[in-house]
């Protein structure tokens, strides 16, 4: 019989805990979970969800790492989880029902971008949990997706967030010539079970600098408006927003691009007339310019 042992590791302020395990439960790949019906056929996953506190989990193949909502600290419960997740495992519960090995049904389907070189291709299951950005192979070492792709000759850049891929093309190719053969190609790819990142993405450390208890109360004012509304369109037309900096003096906000918002033609009007118009009106006085800098 398995004993399973578990170590915990958060920061305050920090909105995510993590649970590491001593041994295999899990996928390779990371797989995130925002809610308890996208952990149909993850028991584990369903049981942590019915504790108030849990806003989202991704499992991967050692760890468990756990999202809180606001209505408390890590510090208050973490021990409780720890000794919840230990338990289950230790009494025999089942992680994940389905089968590693088998195919999962995968369909994909592509949407344009307002950024004419961006092409979104969006899949039917989720693919990480934070986005990653990727400007070119080298940086794409520990993405076997991202890699595989950027042995098309067309591909410039690719952007991989929840369960979509964002990939900048080259203009010595049309969009119409390719996009049949790319969509294919991402989906066989994840059908097959292939890891998507053979490591927790980076960008997962460098988006919750935006929880940081270093943060002033402006800033994490910035952040929230950002997180609640800017980012869910930004990320409907296959891009992303980050939150880099705010300066008191100038009251100039600056912000990092990501995905089809880097380097769109209609980024500077989206953020002027948009974002920026956005926060002056729900932060009066504390907000002159929004400045973007592409991911």
């Amino acid at each position: 019989m398995k004993i399973f042992r578990l170590t915990t590791k958060s920061e305050k302020g920090n909105r995510w805990a993590h649970f590491e395990v001593d041994q295999e439960i899990g996928p390779k790949e990371i797989v995130h979970f925002k809610n308890i019906d996208e952990a149909k056929g993850a028991p584990l996953i369903q049981q942590l969800f019915y504790l108030p506190f849990v806003k989202s989990v991704s499992l991967s193949e050692k760890k468990v790492s756990v999202e809180r909502f606001d209505i408390l600290e890590w510090e208050e419960v973490i021990d409780e989880v720890k000794e919840q997740l230990q338990t289950y495992l230790n009494e025999g519960g089942v992680v994940i029902e389905t089968q590693r090995n088998d195919k999962i049904p995968v369909s994909v389907y592509a949407e344009s971008t307002p950024n004419p070189a961006v092409m979104k291709f969006v899949a039917n299951k989720p693919l990480v949990s934070h986005s990653v950005e990727f400007k070119n192979i080298d940086e794409a070492k520990n993405a076997p997706l991202a890699q595989k792709l950027f042995h098309l000759p067309f591909v410039k850049e690719v952007f991989i967030d929840a369960n979509y891929v964002s990939i900048t093309k080259f203009e010595v190719t049309e969009w119409e010539e390719v996009v049949m053969e790319v969509r294919e190609f991402i989906r066989a790819f994840i059908e097959e079970g292939n890891v998507i990142l053979t490591e927790a993405p980076i960008a997962i450390e460098i988006d919750q600098k935006n929880q940081s208890s270093n943060l002033t109360a402006t800033e994490e004012q910035i952040v929230s408006i950002l997180d609640e509304y800017i980012k869910p369109a930004v990320a409907s037309d296959g891009g992303n927003i980050m939150f880099d900096s705010y300066d008191e003096v100038e009251k100039e906000v600056h912000v990092v691009l990501q995905g089809a918002c880097s380097g769109c033609p209609s980024s500077t009007f989206t953020l002027k007339n948009g974002i920026e118009t956005m926060l002056k009106e729900m932060m009066p006085g504390k907000i002159a310019t929004v400045i973007a800098v592409n991911g």
